[in-house]
């Protein structure tokens, strides 16, 4: 027994030695195809199941692995994911691997638009994303200029940085330009940058990109029918930096010049990391001055934005807080004046790259209608444009609550002012046309005879008019030498707004994780109280290229000399708009979703959500103020005879839409590097408070407006390989129950009014895609687009026929039309080159045909325009960049507003209009002009 004993004991030490001694440690390192180490990128054993992550040298290891074969899967934000076999002996293990970037980044985690984090070739969605590399290629115009560069994805920033337009898949027909946003989120990390739309308030006032953003995530249609708040047109989510390991950061200053020499400076940084015991800090922001693409004698864009957020990592997962907070001006183009219907060109000797037809800068006051006893007046200057101030604080969390469920909650308060101060309308209006004098004061009085026309600065005398023979048809008289430019004055409105927001939101979701299902449920809350003012005064001013403002009088012999404006050239103050209303908004939003593994390659996704959002309001009445003499009571002023003011009365709305939205798709993963999926939706738009707002002027509001259904059906491949990735989608969507009202005005009583809803309904069919091609190291191409048909299948007009009388209206047919502002064809292609300390860059963007309105009538042009760029790497730390936008100076057409007339829309450009008038003006809106930017970038 003894010698058994023994025997038996020393085999256990033998085989507990040679295990011991079978141990050995795994050491590596990963690098780029540059040669770069890459940090943070995740290592995992199989079937041992360890884990490392490689450090700032991009090294990693792994001690005490046993003897086996094992296999090792290397993954990181931005790359194709390495998967190989190995074999652990008794020696240590030594590896290294190159990264190859995953251009298109179908295996990059996303975020947005699905309830659990997963990669792009997993998920069952139309995903786009645009990397910090790709965002800096870009010249500093605007949040819609950047996205014009995600596939299918229709954008019009002609206006600007604001007044911008974003739309896909045909789900467009209520995305007005002031509201152009009307169908889609704009969001900043998860959540949207603001909850309301109405006109010229959309969330492109409260947005600015720069150095603090990481990433932008773009979905189009699909799933967010099911994860944002009324916007199933599509997501666009701009991510924000998060953890950095070790302080780095940004800091780059910009010059550039656009147009004919304007400048822009711009300053950016972004900071970032560590603050220890497992918090970190980000911090950054910017402030530019830009004076515009086109020519203005004021500052089209000044100011900036500061960003934060601080950091708390535990074991369980993350705490976030973070704010912004937002100080800018900035303006908006209006269009441009053209001629010839087949082949537009400019008219009044107005230029495509650089009239920009704004009033000059002047300070002028404005009794304010509100508060007309208190002597209350607004200051206005154009030059202010648009005053926007954001201040936004938010919480987010994300904890393991254990036993396979997750927590995440994001919460967000924010006060937001927009202060408008600008032109609206620049029509062409006659000398010789009776509106330009019943503008004045509404026709209290209607001044006759000698009309006096001084510059508002120098004094002098410009012209004198006699407009008597306007009523023997005869026209306009000139008593002296002088003329004014075109015989014409411009049609616009000293424009005055104040909107103000104060919002809450919350997206709550709880996570159950289990053998073959990923449950996610949840609610989204979203709370605004806003308010809305506007007043419109009709403004003097010449009608040419550099508009100046003009001091006019009636000066008949015999008689006193009456001012029909003030000093600044404003008159019939606060007599052509206003609106005083006040909202309520709450959307609440309950859902639920399944992830389904139906086999290792096949996951279904199911979800449905139930949202209710109430619009508790009121709008005032109003009436002209009535007092002889005007609010001065002197007979000699006429520019205060008509100004609106409440009445005291006030219409109230109060009106709840629910409806239930579903959407489900399935993924199939063929294999590591390809997957198809396809998925149907069925969503809702409930009306935005424009609804309320520009409608039932001096009406009751006595009915809600119309819930728009959105019906989408996708089926789609995506594709890795070597040199080679690519996603294709074909697509169709529906539109129904889309409310249209045209904007008008009635010239024989001044009356300006939007005509009764017409409901119609559209549909598009679509191929989009996405493609990125490297055949040899250091060049890659990318080329993006849609193939669409967009079509108004049932659509109606309601034709006011110029009047507020409507015994004279009819209801035009449009049925079976080309949906406007759809092109068919419109896609980018470009390449780039890079290596060791250079990169280079050449970008084609073509925006294929549209029509300019429902009827078909006016057809907008195809254009090109080509973005050329290089950058080179000075030091370790110092860069250097040159971007060139619209390289060839394209005169490409981006919108059309239709007749050069004052209160003309789009839509009365009717083919039977062009025939009659030939020779008619008419306004477009100019694509800008070419823009150089000169970039230099310290990082550490």
């Amino acid at each position: 027994m003894n010698k058994i004993t023994v025997l038996f004991l020393i085999t256990i030490a033998s085989v507990f030695c040679n295990t011991v001694s079978s141990q050995a440690n795994i050491n590596g390192a990963i690098k780029d195809t540059d040669g770069n180490p890459l940090q943070g990128a995740n290592i995992q054993l199989s079937p041992s199941n360890q884990t490392a992550t490689t450090s700032a040298d991009g090294v990693f290891n792994i001690l005490n692995i046993s003897s086996n074969n094992y296999t090792i899967t290397i993954s990181h934000l931005g790359y194709k994911t390495i998967s190989d076999t190995i074999k652990v002996a008794q020696n240590d293990v030594t590896l290294s691997f190159t990264m190859e970037e995953d251009l298109l980044h179908l295996q990059t985690i996303v975020v947005t638009g699905i309830f659990d984090p997963r990669t792009q070739l997993e998920s069952s969605t139309s995903m786009s994303t645009l990397s910090s590399k790709a965002i800096q290629q870009e010249y500093p115009q605007g949040t819609a200029s950047l996205l014009q560069n995600i596939p299918g994805t229709f954008t019009d920033a002609s206006a600007g940085e604001v007044f911008t337009k974003v739309y896909t898949r045909g789900i467009s027909a209520s995305a007005e330009d002031d509201t152009g946003w009307y169908y889609v989120s704009l969001q900043e990390d998860g959540l949207p940058v603001s909850l309301v739309q109405h006109s010229y308030y959309s969330p492109d006032l409260f947005h600015r990109l720069d150095l603090t953003t990481q990433k932008v995530e773009a979905l189009r249609g699909g799933s967010s029918s099911i994860t944002a708040l009324n916007a199933p047109g599509g997501i666009y989510n701009f991510i924000s930096q998060g953890i950095r390991n070790k302080f780095s950061g940004n800091i780059q200053f910009s010059n550039g010049f656009q147009g004919e020499g304007n400048a822009l400076y711009k300053f950016d940084a972004s900071i970032g990391g560590p603050l220890g015991n497992n918090w970190f800090i980000n911090a950054g922001g910017h402030y530019r001055h830009d004076d515009g693409a086109r020519n203005t004698d004021f500052t089209l864009s000044k100011g900036g934005q500061f960003k934060f957020n601080v950091i708390k990592r535990n074991a369980f997962g993350y705490l976030k807080f973070y704010g912004k907070i937002l100080d800018d001006y900035t303006n908006r183009y209006t269009g441009v004046a053209a001629t010839n219907w087949d082949n537009p060109t400019p008219a009044f000797g107005q230029d495509f790259g650089s009239t920009s037809l704004l009033m000059p800068s002047f300070n002028g006051r404005i009794p304010d209608g509100r508060n007309l006893t208190q002597g209350a007046s607004n200051s206005f200057d154009p030059s202010q444009g648009v005053h926007a101030k954001d201040l936004a604080f938010g919480f987010d969390i994300s904890q393991n609550l254990g036993n396979n469920w997750l927590l995440k909650n994001n919460i967000k308060f924010s006060a937001k002012d927009a202060n408008w101060q600008t032109s609206i309308s620049n029509a062409f209006v006659s000398l010789s046309d009776p509106t330009l004098y019943y503008l004045v004061s509404n026709g209290n009085p209607f001044p006759v005879g000698q009309i006096v026309f001084r510059d508002t600065n120098s004094g002098n005398e410009l012209a004198r008019i006699d407009n008597s023979g306007i009523f023997a048809g005869t026209g306009s008289q000139y008593l002296t030498g002088n003329t004014l430019p075109n015989d014409a004055l411009m049609g616009t409105s000293a424009w005055y707004k104040d909107n103000t927001a104060d919002e809450w939101m919350n997206q709550f979701t709880l996570q159950k994780t289990l053998e073959n299902h990923d449950i996610t449920g949840g609610f989204a809350l979203g709370f605004s109280d806003t308010s809305l003012f506007t007043q419109g005064s009709f403004a003097f001013a010449t009608y040419e290229p550099n508009p100046r403002m003009l001091q006019v009088t009636l000066e008949n012999p015999g008689d006193p000399v009456i001012a029909l404006s003030d000093s600044n050239g404003l008159s019939n103050y606060g007599g052509l708009f206003f609106v005083n209303s006040r909202a309520k908004v709450s959307q609440v939003a309950t859902f639920i979703n399944d992830r389904l593994k139906v086999s290792n390659n096949v996951h279904l996704d199911l979800g449905l959500r139930y949202e209710t959002i109430k619009h508790k309001g009121s709008k005032d009445r109003f009436a002209p103020f009535t007092q002889n003499g005007g609010l001065d009571g002197n007979d000699n002023t006429a520019y205060d005879n008509g100004i609106l003011a409440p009445t005291g009365e006030q219409d109230n709305f109060n009106y709840n839409y629910s409806y239930l939205s579903f959407s489900g798709g399935i993924n199939y993963k063929i294999d590591d590097e390809a997957a198809l999926f396809a998925r149907f939706s069925q969503g809702h738009k409930a009306p935005e408070l424009n609804y309320y707002f520009n409608n039932f002027s001096n009406v009751p509001i006595n009915k809600k407006g119309e819930v728009q259904e959105i019906n989408q059906a996708e089926i789609g491949v995506k594709y890795i390989l070597k040199d080679f990735s690519f996603t294709s989608t074909l697509f169709w969507s529906q539109l129904k129950n889309i409310g249209i009202a045209n904007f008008e005005f009635d010239g024989s009583n001044n009356s300006i009014f939007y005509t009764p809803i017409q409901f119609n309904t559209s549909r598009t069919i679509g191929l989009e895609w996405q493609s990125v091609y490297s055949p040899v190291q250091n060049f890659t191409f990318r080329f993006n687009g849609i193939l669409q048909n967009p079509k108004a299948t049932e659509w109606k007009v309601y034709d006011a026929a110029g009047s507020v009388d409507t015994s004279d209206d009819s209801i035009l047919d449009f049925s079976g039309k080309t949906l406007p502002f759809n092109p068919k064809l419109m896609f980018n292609l470009s390449s780039e080159y890079q290596k060791d300390r250079i990169i280079a860059f050449l970008k084609w963007q073509f925006m294929g045909n549209r029509y300019g309105n429902v009827s078909n009538g006016f057809n907008l042009p195809a254009y090109s325009i080509f973005n050329v760029g290089a950058g080179y790497q000075i030091s370790k730390n110092l860069s250097a960049d040159i971007l060139v936008t619209n390289l060839f100076n394209s005169e490409g057409l981006a919108n059309f507003f239709g007749a050069n007339s004052f209160g003309a829309n789009a839509n009365g450009a009717t083919p039977e209009f062009i025939a009659a008038n030939p020779d008619a003006s008419f306004v477009v809106f100019p694509v800008l002009r070419r823009r150089v930017l000169l970039k230099l970038n310290y990082s550490f």
